[in-house]
């Protein structure tokens, strides 16, 4: 959980910010040298992010007076209004630890249920929420917190413009934005292990190695506004949507703020912060009273606070972390690549796997650099997020699919890493019993895509991701992990939850240029079997439209006599809307000035059409 007292940086609060920076990263090599690190315990602990949902099971707005009716300090902000964070208590690693982390993690989720419940809002884990739109991408939906203004204001002045978000998948997604929102639509389960500072660097290594398996196997965010991307789009979306880099006619290699990383660490987790460091520019700034260095003079355990925010600011999906005691401090490896859902089973099944993973480590993977290639181990992560378990892993010179790799070699390991852990025995084999049956069955990036497809075949693409995101909550309270949930067979057509242009409007556009000839335009009409076309010119701006029934006019002209261009004989006064307009107001706008389409635009473009059928019985 970051701070949220920040500052922006200037020339002064910089330089005072850095001398702060450099005394903890002094103040922690001597803190390693004089073994002031605990050693030889693990522990565990996890952030969860959750969705809050509308009665029209949409992202709510409403996550400021729920976090404080609930007033708990387990629960903490996130960037947008329809999120919010769980912060569990961290365990000693034995015993029923994971029981122990459900049972608390859905106490807290029920408690944050019922408070939401009175506010007529609901609580969804899932990767990416499928009802997000644009409309919710629109600075209003940010938390009002001084932490993500400044992010948002730094971000878009080291890049001197606009977001630029490019997914590439089954579909396409291609649009630029004004701010870091969109790194909202990603909701996580962050798993955390503590770790003995000498072994360190090679749990570190063995993270790495074994992130592109663990992630095919988990992942759970297959779309974004509706359109099918990354098994897990969480990983392309987030290191596009806070990417500080620009574009320019050089070539650079300047690595992303958002990374896996381009080789192994070596040294100590000090070399990986220096690396840091050294690598991004100083984001966020904050008031420090007291450094680090006097602090250790006087026998007291410093908190690091500016490594610790400036490390917050830099993205590693395995992210080294500091945390401090009154009497020893620690050091942890966090997960962040983990989705959150399908459900709270799947979830602590997903982090018993990777917590076995991590102890069961064998002596032979202690020096992974001399193993693997470091480019596989980032080629399977980034396969991984492209096509989750369908995936072939380069796995110590071999090419592996990741369910055999999964079950063959890695399950065995995490039974091992359990076991001598001395985890109860019935909770082993329930938690990654679930990873079994999830490797031969069902992944929650399969789920959705698959019953997404189905329910396209009956409604449009709102209507689907509007009943596919019901769904997704009513499996979730009955508790069966993802490849127990059953497939969507037969579906209500009746779905009334629509209620702005953007949700019925029709994205699927056959335009015309102003230019083109008017044969063209009527060419389209018949072939398409469409009434309305909308006209463009040669900047891409929406500047007439053609009907059907002036069209048949044009239609009567014989061709070798007709010359015309779209131009010629366009209506120049369109009415058009925005995509926030309440559909009601759209119909009576509609039948007060009988028309039978209305031109959806946006910043002079045009990203919709809505006709009379797409209003036929709302």
């Amino acid at each position: 959980m970051g701070t949220h007292q920040v500052n922006k940086i200037d020339r002064e609060t910089r330089a005072e910010f850095v001398r702060h920076l450099l005394s903890d990263v002094r103040a922690l090599e001597i803190m390693l040298e004089k073994g002031l690190i605990e050693s030889g315990i693990n522990r565990i602990g996890s952030e969860q992010e959750f969705c809050l949902i509308n009665e029209n099971w949409r992202p709510a707005k409403n996550a400021m007076a729920i976090l404080e009716a609930i007033n708990d300090p387990h629960f903490t902000t996130e960037m947008a209004l329809y999120n919010l964070e769980i912060n569990l208590d961290p365990l000693e690693l034995k015993e029923n630890c994971f029981s122990k982390a459900e049972k608390q993690l859905k106490d807290l989720l029920r408690k944050a249920s019922l408070v939401a419940k009175e506010q007529e809002t609901k609580v969804l884990l899932t990767g990416i929420l499928p009802t997000i739109g644009k409309n919710e991408l629109q600075l209003e939906y940010m938390t009002p917190s001084q932490r993500y203004q400044l992010l948002n204001e730094t971000v878009r002045q080291m890049r001197k413009k606009d977001l630029e978000l490019h997914i590439r998948g089954v579909d396409e997604l291609s649009i630029i934005h004004d701010s870091i929102l969109f790194e909202a639509c990603n909701t996580s389960f962050q798993m955390h292990l503590q770790i003995s500072p000498e072994d360190f660097v090679s749990s570190h290594n063995w993270a790495q190695a074994i992130s592109g398996p663990v992630l095919g196997i988990c992942a759970n965010s297959p779309m974004l506004l509706g359109r099918e991307l990354w098994s897990e789009t969480r990983i392309a979306l987030f290191q596009q949507s806070v990417d500080t880099r620009s574009s320019s006619y050089t070539l650079k290699d300047k690595e992303a703020r958002v990374s896996f990383g381009n080789h192994w660490a070596s040294g100590s987790i000090v070399d990986i912060f220096k690396d840091d460091i050294s690598r991004y520019e100083v984001l966020l700034g904050t008031a420090i009273e007291r450094n680090s260095l006097e602090e250790l003079e006087k026998g007291n355990i410093p908190k690091l606070k500016a490594l610790a925010l400036n490390n917050g600011t830099i993205y590693r999906w395995n992210r080294p972390c500091y945390g401090h005691g009154e009497k020893k401090a620690h050091v942890r490896i966090e997960n962040r690549y983990i989705p959150a859902g399908p459900t709270v089973l799947d979830e602590m099944a997903n982090f018993a796997f990777w917590v076995g993973l991590m102890i069961g480590r064998p002596s032979k993977y202690d020096d992974m650099p001399n193993l693997m290639d470091f480019k596989d181990v980032k080629a399977n992560f980034i396969k991984s997020a492209r096509t989750g378990s369908d995936s072939i892993m380069q796995w110590m010179g071999r090419s592996v699919p990741t369910p055999e790799l999964v079950v063959k070699e890695l399950l065995p390991l995490a039974y091992s890493g359990l076991e001598k852990a001395s985890i109860d025995k019935e909770d082993i084999e329930r938690f990654l019993g679930v990873i079994e049956k999830r490797a031969s069955g069902m992944t929650g990036a399969k789920w959705n895509i698959r019953n997404y497809r189905q329910l396209k075949k009956s409604m449009k693409k709102d209507d689907a991701l509007v009943v596919l995101t019901k769904s997704i909550y009513e499996n979730q309270q009955g508790q069966l992990p993802i490849h127990e949930w059953p497939m969507m067979t037969e579906v209500s057509k009746d779905v009334k939850h629509a209620y702005l242009a953007e949700h019925i409007m029709s994205t699927q556009l056959f335009t015309v240029n102003k230019n083109d000839l008017a044969d063209m335009a009527t060419s389209i009409m018949q072939w398409k079997n469409i009434h309305h076309v909308p006209v463009e010119n040669d900047e891409g701006e929406l500047c007439g439209l053609i009907t059907w029934s002036h069209m048949k006019e044009h239609i009567k002209v014989p061709k070798e006599q007709s010359d015309s261009i779209v131009a010629d004989i366009m209506i120049t006064n369109v009415m058009t809307t925005n995509p926030d307009r309440p559909i009601k107001e759209i119909i009576h706008l509609m039948k007060e000035h009988g028309i039978g389409c209305l031109p959806v635009v946006q910043n002079n473009n045009m990203i919709g059409i809505i006709t009379t059928n797409d209003i036929t019985g709302i």
